[in-house]
């Protein structure tokens, strides 16, 4: 969700003009834009994946940093997956095996990383999917802290200090997911919410100390999409496959939380799509290995608003009353969501499939990327 304003209220039939376009590599990480340039990853097929910072009003390669990454199961799509990290002048990173750098980001220098895998004894892949395509969480800073999660006994989560890579903490049996942590405050505490395996965990950021926990199993560890944190004290998951959508309920009484499961559904299943939520609705596209649909869930209840059918599995961008669409097969759409149903202003097929990431907005340019190339596009008004 973006504070950016000023955007278009349609679109040319063939979409918004574009800027520059050109070939970046294999991968799904997202794009990051910080001071004139962007960042982000991509995989280099010679057992190479690569961190790249590019400029963003022509796309260049500003810098670049390879480092050995050997494939995995890249049938459902090729790793990274994970979305850079930006605090202050540092560049965090991790990789498709579990490889976490901290870098400069104005010249990509290295300034420490971690193998999770050969340093810690973490599972190289997660431990019950039958696909196993890499690592997949984005990392997330945390005062003076870079967090991830890492598997093993022990260290389902791990903090390392962000000035030199030095272990704080690490804590949590539970089994991971691709999912990524998030920061939420719960009357007056925060709490780290991660999603695993086969549960959804609050851990004090401190510390890594589980503070709660409550099911949420789903085969294979899939997991995918990151959990929404918001008013009323609710915190909305989903999962694809055999899984579905909960909302819990978070109150702190003295030391406690007391988890309260709203209601459960199957009606609207996520598989990697990013969700919103405005005012008491939550939008997302549903659809595992059937069919897929742009759904509407009442927050309180679960109660369906509605479901619409004409997009594939999509992720979705909000900003200036609007949602950007962008679904598996390469189509982007501008549209308006409410309980009252959705109604698309515009629409184009600009990237080629499978478009797994959820584009990037700063100001009126929009950043986007499919499997090989990545592109800006214009989407403020017309003259």
């Amino acid at each position: 969700m973006s504070d950016v304003t000023g955007l278009a209220r349609s679109w040319p039939e063939a979409g918004p003009p574009q800027l520059w376009k050109r070939e970046l590599g294999e991968g799904h990480s997202s794009i990051v834009v910080d001071e004139g340039r962007l960042y982000t990853m991509y995989r280099l097929w010679a057992e190479e994946e690569a961190v790249v910072a590019l400029d963003a009003a022509t796309g260049k390669t500003i810098w670049e940093l390879r480092y050995p990454s050997p494939p995995l199961d890249f049938s459902f799509g090729a790793g990274p997956h994970s979305t850079p990290l930006i605090v202050g002048d540092r560049l965090f990173t991790a990789g498709t095996n579990k490889e976490i750098f901290a870098l400069r980001k104005r010249t990509g220098e290295v300034i420490w990383s971690h193998d999770l895998v050969r340093e810690f004894g973490a599972p190289a892949t997660l431990i019950r999917p039958a696909v196993t395509p890499g690592f997949a969480c984005s990392p997330l800073a945390y005062n003076n802290m870079v967090i991830v999660t890492a598997g093993g006994p022990g260290q389902s989560v791990m903090a390392f200090d962000q000035a030199d890579g030095t272990v704080v903490w690490r804590n949590g049996d539970f089994l991971i997911a691709p999912s990524s942590p998030i920061l939420i405050d719960v009357d007056g505490q925060r709490q780290l919410v991660v999603v695993g395996g086969q549960t959804v965990n609050g851990l004090d950021p401190d510390t890594g100390v589980t503070l709660w926990s409550h099911a949420h199993d789903t085969v294979g560890d899939m997991n995918i999409t990151t959990p929404v944190w918001g008013e009323g004290n609710l915190l909305f998951v989903s999962s694809a496959y055999d899984g579905g959508s909960r909302v819990l309920r978070l109150t702190r009484t003295g030391d406690e939380t007391t988890i309260e499961e709203l209601w459960f559904s199957r009606r609207l299943r996520v598989m990697f799509g990013s969700t919103i939520r405005l005012g008491d609705y939550i939008y997302g596209s549903s659809g595992d290995f059937g069919p897929t649909f742009i759904t509407a869930l009442n927050i309180n209840t679960g109660q369906v608003a509605w479901r619409e059918r004409g997009f594939a599995r999509a992720s979705f961008l909000y900003a200036d009353g609007m949602v950007i669409l962008l679904d598996e097969y390469g189509t982007l759409a501008l549209a308006k969501v409410s309980p009252g149903g959705l109604k698309v202003l515009s629409w184009a097929e600009i990237v080629e499939p499978p478009s797994w990431t959820v584009p990037t907005l700063a100001g009126t340019t929009l950043y986007l990327r499919d499997r090989r190339a990545i592109m800006a596009l214009d989407v403020g008004p017309r003259n």
